[in-house]
């Protein structure tokens, strides 16, 4: 078994178009989630989300590339940037062959659905572009990292749901631990912010109209965001013998299913996957000093992950830190557990918790310690990350320091 690292890091959300703006917003808890704007937008009952503000795609991107790349494609390969280069690894010979591109989506080109429903039924066109199956198709934003990049192992998409990044972060690190790839290109993206993306989530009945205010009394449902997290997953010696700056280790995984509700979550699913990843990692529970929380700001998920914490880690659970940067960033959908990745990396490079802001009311079942309000510095050895998606499905990951 291999030992695996992160090597680079790169991102688009709400609060900021890269990795180091973004932890500077999440040491200051600034709040990304803000007026929507975008067609129709009045005719929306939820008006706010975390949507990624100032992004020039033609900027980036030349004409020809503009009509292949949905939003969701854009974030992709702009967070994949930033992370390549900061790795600061060149995909040549067996390298190329053998690294891959694994990344989490739940809608894929959500934009491009709208535009063109919207084109064939309300306008009553009768043709759309050619290349309208491959801008939205899932898979279109890691075969354009593939390409891009020259990656020719192997390269796919994963879709459940809120954990589409976590179980596409999971497959890259098994991929890099069994040796079966040097390196990996892994996280996830999401564009869901426009009228059809939103109306539907209107349907569920679980979004605030106000604020995501996770694991506080107060709470009354999810706000949803867009943007990307891409990272370079390489094998330890591949990365030391580059002289790579390495960013923290990962060093497991573990994935379950609820098996009972279509959208409530449940407990021992839940657990399940927290108590695997500590196994997978030969990690003891006490040496846990944060979990960045999948804490949507329902009222469902907070108290039912509080509790599958409490019985994982038993009284450990009073010492450790637990944090939702939802709060700040918006609910990324297939994206959210690539952006929340970065505060774990932050934790555990920087010292610096990530707060859970828009808290103002304890609950009683949710009695953790949830970094309320402003970020805190403390030296951590191992964080977790958590993803707990509708239709019961989990992904959970653990990271060291190194």
């Amino acid at each position: 078994m291999k030992r695996v690292v992160i090597t680079g890091a790169g991102t688009i959300n709400a609060l900021g178009h890269s990795v180091p703006d973004t932890f500077e917003a999440m040491r200051e808890g600034r709040c990304g989630i803000g007026e929507l704007d975008f067609r129709d937008v009045d005719r929306l009952t939820i008006k706010i989300g975390g949507q990624v503000h100032g992004f020039e795609a033609e900027g980036r991107f030349n004409r020809q590339q503009m009509t292949l790349y949905d939003r969701f494609t854009q974030f992709t390969l702009t967070a994949a940037k930033e992370a390549i280069e900061q790795a600061g690894i060149e995909f040549i010979g067996d390298d190329a062959a053998r690294s891959g591109v694994v990344l989490g989506t739940a809608g894929g080109g959500v934009s491009t659905w709208d535009d063109n429903y919207r084109s064939v039924y309300e306008d009553g066109k009768n043709r759309v572009h050619p290349f309208v199956v491959p801008k939205l198709m899932n898979n279109a934003a890691a075969s354009h990292v593939s390409m891009e990049y020259n990656l020719k192992g192997p390269s796919f998409t994963v879709s459940t749901a809120c954990a589409s990044s976590n179980h596409a972060m999971a497959q890259a690190f098994a991929m890099v631990r069994s040796g079966m790839a040097p390196a990996m290109v892994t996280g996830g993206s999401e564009s869901m912010l426009c009228f059809g993306g939103v109306k539907a989530w209107e349907g569920l009945r679980v979004m605030s109209k106000d604020a995501c205010r996770p694991f506080s009394a107060n709470r009354n449902g999810m706000v949803q965001g867009e943007g990307a997290g891409v990272f370079v997953f390489e094998e330890y010696e591949h990365a030391r013998k580059r002289g790579a700056e390495i960013l923290c280790e990962v060093v497991g995984y573990a994935m379950s299913s609820d098996a009972s509700d279509i959208v409530m979550p449940s407990k021992q699913g839940a657990a399940r996957a927290m108590a695997g990843a500590l196994a997978d990692a030969g990690i003891n529970r006490d040496e846990v000093g944060y979990i960045n929380a999948h804490g949507t700001g329902t009222a469902a998920n907070d108290k039912t992950e509080c509790a599958a914490v409490a019985d994982v880690f038993g009284p450990h659970a009073d010492n450790l830190m637990i944090s939702s940067t939802k709060s700040m960033h918006g609910h990324l959908i297939g994206g959210t557990g690539a952006v929340e990745l970065l505060a774990c990396i932050m934790a555990l490079r920087d010292g610096v918790i990530a707060p859970t802001i828009g808290y103002e009311e304890p609950d009683p079942e949710c009695a953790l310690d949830v970094v309320p309000n402003v970020a805190r510095e403390a030296q951590i050895d191992v964080a977790l990350s958590n993803a707990f998606a509708f239709g019961g499905l989990n992904a959970v990951l653990a990271l060291r320091r190194v």
